[in-house]
């Protein structure tokens, strides 16, 4: 076997006085891709950026073959440094590095080259990061969450990519699709130590389940010794004529071992409050149709959703996915066409840019309403700090502000305070981001377990093949076609995957012959102005303090006996309410135009 390229050995780091990783081991050989595994927090990230020589270990050592080159990808890459993303990628290039694959791998990820960093969205920076860690095809590649922000076509496009290169590869990612096409080994980071397995991810739940049974086999055979020793300390003849000294210091000795043994991090426990049953008609979609300008989004589409469907909608960035769950809900209006929803619908939404969070809230505040510190579950009032320990939140997080948690952190808690909510109809648009793989497991089982009907949006093909049963898929040109099973099943039906939204990269010719733009085309080219950009920055926060002033004058309006004993005051309050719907009504019909035009833009 080649000798390693990297190897860390013994590793250990303390963060604030607890010990985050304890004796962590990983060896990469030339051409090999192992997966990086674990629950959010445990440390991955942490242990990819020691092994790329950003994070020293407070114990342990670290080795790379010399010469051999290591290149890293962080989640939240900083291009400020660079006047354009092309200038960007190209500083990753070494002495004799092609820089044609430069271009390349920028226009591979949808980006042109010439955008200035400075205006660059999370997932658009994330992608140029991509670009120039890709571009020298080093011999160690570190990928952390490479697939965020990324939507299917670019993952395939990724997958095959990285299936081309020589590089060793070390993975972490929430996408069990993408695990299982490339990993060959897999590393188990569980409480501070490293397992190590030599199959691939695909391999890896049943290996982890067989560790964790032995586990607590071997706890429970601890604990009946212990009760036994115990027992002879208290009642045996000999324990209290002349006190066995060897005996006793053994029984110490295991009670010591079983303090330090560290059970498996608990998992999240979901509980869906469910309203009412609904009509077996839930949405009904007659001949609709949106555009934006001269862009269509949804052309003549008829759709019939009953009660206990499960609805996939898949789409490249950009195809109109997140327009058309608002046409389905009715949030907005078809041009053409109507949509018909079902009665006695409760819908719950979960939303992907997680705008109906308060930074400065606290995570007790978000589950509560601000109100006492119990939160209604089933029509059973629980403990607050009873329900967060259910999404694996400490009760010492109760008040942290929204804002300094994790992407993971505070998806968890989007889905706690969404599923505290009575729903028959649930609409979750990118509920996976940032999920570790246990919690994607029981989110899958609550989905596939719920009474009522769901549509969801998802990147994650392996996902969408677990709980969904029929895809709704853009066809390009604002046309949707329904498929009958998962992912899985609609590229058998179709012949291929999803595709991107524009293909005119594919005609363009190579940059050396690529003619210059005629100058009425440069002429017709625009960007947004200056008011355009500033309501596409500002308009979410007013969202959400639209949305925050709903729920307050909702809150009053859920006093039945209001009506009967303040009549002005009701009468008050549900004028306000309908001006509030209103305002947020246009306020998201013009995030979405404006969205959907910066998006045209830089297609």
């Amino acid at each position: 076997m080649a000798p390693p390229l990297l190897q860390l050995q013994d590793i250990a780091l303390t963060f604030g006085g607890t010990p985050l990783i304890e004796s962590a081991e990983l060896s990469v050989s030339p051409g090999e891709r192992a997966c990086l595994v674990g629950r959010n927090g445990s440390g991955k990230s942490t242990l990819l950026k020691i092994a790329a020589g950003l994070v020293e270990a407070d114990r342990g050592k670290r080795f790379v073959q010399p010469g051999a080159t290591v290149r890293y990808l962080a989640q939240e890459p900083d291009l400020s440094a660079f006047p354009t993303t092309l200038a960007f990628v190209e500083a990753g290039l070494g002495p004799g590095d092609d820089p044609y694959r430069a271009r390349y791998l920028l226009e591979q990820t949808g980006l042109t080259g010439e955008e200035d960093p400075k205006s660059l969205s999370g997932g658009e920076a994330r992608r140029a990061a991509l670009a120039q860690t890709l571009a020298p095809a080093p011999d160690i590649l570190l990928l952390d969450e490479p697939t965020n922000h990324l939507d299917l076509p670019a993952i395939e496009w990724l997958e095959s990519e990285l299936k081309s290169l020589r590089s060793a590869m070390v993975l972490i990612s929430h996408d069990r699709r993408f695990l299982e096409s490339l990993s060959q080994a897999t590393i188990w980071l569980d409480r501070g130590i490293t397992r190590r397995m030599e199959r691939g991810f695909a391999h890896f739940e049943s290996w982890r389940d067989e560790v964790l049974e032995q586990e607590e086999l071997e706890r429970h055979k601890l604990d009946r010794k212990l009760a036994a020793e115990a027992d002879w300390l208290r009642y045996g003849v000999t324990a209290r004529r002349k006190r066995n000294v060897r005996r006793l210091a053994n029984l110490h000795a295991m009670r010591q071992e079983r303090r330090d043994q560290k059970r498996a991090v608990g998992t999240v426990s979901m509980t869906l409050t469910e309203a009412e049953q609904s009509g077996t008609l839930v949405v009904e979609a007659e001949k609709i149709s949106k555009a934006y300008g001269e862009r269509p989004i949804v052309a003549d589409l008829s759709l019939r959703i009953l009660r206990g469907d499960r609805l996939g909608i898949i789409g490249p960035n950009g195809a109109g996915k997140t327009t058309l769950i608002n046409l389905l809900t009715g949030v907005i209006e078809p041009d053409q066409g109507r949509v018909r929803l079902g009665s006695n619908l409760q819908r719950v939404t979960l939303d992907q840019r997680r705008a109906s969070l308060d930074p400065n809230a606290t995570v007790a505040e978000t589950l509560t309403g601000g109100r006492g510190d119990t939160v209604v579950i089933g029509g059973q009032a629980k403990h607050v700090i009873g329900y967060m320990k259910d999404f694996l939140f400490s009760p010492e997080q109760a008040r942290t502000p929204v804002g300094v948690l994790s992407g993971g952190e505070r998806n968890r808690l989007m889905l706690a305070r969404a599923l505290a909510q009575p729903s028959n109809f649930l609409v979750l648009d990118e509920p996976t981001n940032d999920l570790d793989l246990e919690t994607l497991d029981l989110l899958e089982e609550m989905i596939t377990d719920y009474a009522g009907t769901v549509i969801l949006v998802s990147h994650d093909r392996d996902f969408l093949d677990r709980t969904v049963g029929s895809v709704l898929v853009s066809e390009g040109e604002g046309r949707w076609l329904e498929y009958a099973g998962g992912y899985t099943d609609m590229v058998a039906q179709r012949g291929q995957g999803v595709q991107a939204r524009t293909v005119e990269k594919e005609t363009r010719p190579k940059n050396s012959e690529r003619p210059a733009p005629a100058p009425a085309a440069a002429a017709s080219k625009r960007k947004l102005s200056f008011n355009e950009q500033h309501d596409l920055k500002t308009l979410p926060k007013r969202m959400s303090e639209i949305e925050a002033k709903i729920a307050k004058v909702q809150e009053i309006l859920a006093d039945h006996e209001l009506y009967s004993r303040d009549l002005a005051r009701f009468q008050k309050a549900t004028d306000a309410l309908t001006q509030l719907q209103g305002e947020l009504h246009a306020a998201e019909e013009r995030w979405l135009e404006l969205e959907m035009l910066r998006e045209e833009l830089e297609a």
